[in-house]
């Protein structure tokens, strides 16, 4: 059992955002800390009156002082609370999704499944987690414990290497926690695709989950038509448009390693290699390229990194995100498809949908939005943390 190792005393007025049940106490809120807790320990966190406001993790290196664990008083945290908050995220996916044994599945999803900084993917029987927060790293045994309970998983491996972990005043680390795999890789299949994944020199976990209905979609739109691939990291998108009979696809990275395992998995498939062909350049200055050669696609996929990964880089972003989908618009042929995405928590949803219109109307087209796009059901977002909600997608059609 953990003891309370302190207590936070806020400021008047600064406990409405904890009301509203959003786990974040900022470092300005504070008025002031009874005793003195270690970092990552248990902590009360009090209004101005002393009334109970929450339970959460302390974090004295992190802008983010406290992360909330639970709002409710009577609450202990131990390796109980999180053997129930990890049985209740499985139990989810397991209602609304029901994975396959060889699927890949988001088990924990951080703050959205009430565990601050803990992410959990499944790829098949093997287990990826990270512990990005000082409170999910303080309680790893208790995760992992409740992870061998509550799961059929052949091995856990843990990969945090965030760029987050700095914030957190954490350092990385890699390893296994149970079981073991030489080499590091597994293989997962995902709406019938069958994909090999990198868990050493992956990207997150080793492959991008949020985007795995958004792939189904884009590659059942691909039919017949000549595709861009742009930002194709490991080829996701460009896998599910072949399969789904892309008459071909041009697929654009920047990274040689990513673009080596996308052609391992399109053979892994047995899809088209004449189909597909693999570019190994910068996207900005390929889409300029395409442009002054008077190229024209039927469907553009823009998938591209984290530009801005806080409010304070919106504006930097903002002009790549515009950069970008004005080109893609340039390189549509009427009628074409346009799926573009952003996972820059510094973008709003509203923010990223005017770049997109603004861009349309520098490139001199008219673009019908059909749908927006979000990440998968398994990545769900907290009716009080917006925050969640990083991936924004836009699927359009040029007029």
């Amino acid at each position: 059992m953990s003891a309370v190792a302190g207590e936070v005393i806020l400021k008047p007025g600064r406990a409405r955002s904890l009301e509203r049940r959003h786990p974040w106490v900022f470092s300005g809120a504070i008025e002031r800390l009874v005793g003195d807790p270690a970092s990552g320990t248990t902590v009360i966190v009090r209004d101005q009156n002393g009334a109970f406001a929450g339970i959460g993790a302390w974090n004295p290196q992190s802008n983010i002082r406290v992360r909330v664990w639970d709002w409710h008083e009577e609450t202990v945290i131990d390796a109980g609370f999180f053997a129930d908050r990890v049985a209740a995220a499985i139990a989810m996916r397991a209602e609304v999704l029901q994975p396959t044994a060889d699927a890949a599945v988001r088990l924990v999803h951080g703050e959205s499944d009430g565990l601050p900084g803990l992410i959990v993917d499944r790829y098949a029987d093997v287990i990826v987690m990270q512990t990005t927060s000082v409170g999910s790293r303080h309680w790893r045994d208790a995760i992992v414990a409740a992870l061998k309970t509550h799961t059929d998983a052949r091995v856990i491996y843990e990969k945090s290497d965030a760029d987050v972990l700095t914030l957190e005043g954490l350092a990385p680390f890699s390893g296994l926690h149970h079981g073991s795999l030489d080499p590091l890789q597994v293989q997962c299949v995902e709406h019938g695709v069958r994909f090999a994944v990198d868990l050493a020199h992956g990207h997150k976990t080793g492959h991008y989950l949020d985007q795995r209905d958004n792939r189904l979609l884009v590659g059942q739109l691909a039919r017949n038509r000549e595709v861009l691939d742009c930002f194709c990291y490991t080829g996701g998108f460009t896998l599910q448009a072949l399969a789904h009979g892309a008459r071909n696809v041009t697929a654009v990275d920047g990274s040689k390693g990513a673009l080596a395992q996308a052609r391992t998995q399109l053979e892994l498939n047995g899809l088209p290699t004449a189909q597909c062909t693999w570019v190994e350049d910068d996207v900005f200055k390929y889409l300029r390229k395409l442009r002054d050669q008077g190229r024209q696609f039927d469907l553009v996929i823009l998938d591209p990194p984290k530009f801005a990964p806080t409010a304070a880089s919106a504006e930097r972003a903002a002009r790549g995100y515009k950069d970008i989908n004005l080109l893609a618009c340039k390189l549509l042929r009427p009628g074409g498809l346009l799926a573009t995405f952003s996972c820059s928590g510094g973008v709003s949803a509203e923010l990223f949908r005017k770049i997109v219109a603004g861009a349309a109307v520098d490139a001199g087209v008219d673009v019908q939005l059909l749908r927006q796009l979000h990440a998968a059901p398994d990545h769900p977002v907290a009716m009080a943390f917006p925050e969640g909600e990083y991936l924004k997608g836009l699927l359009c059609r040029i007029g």
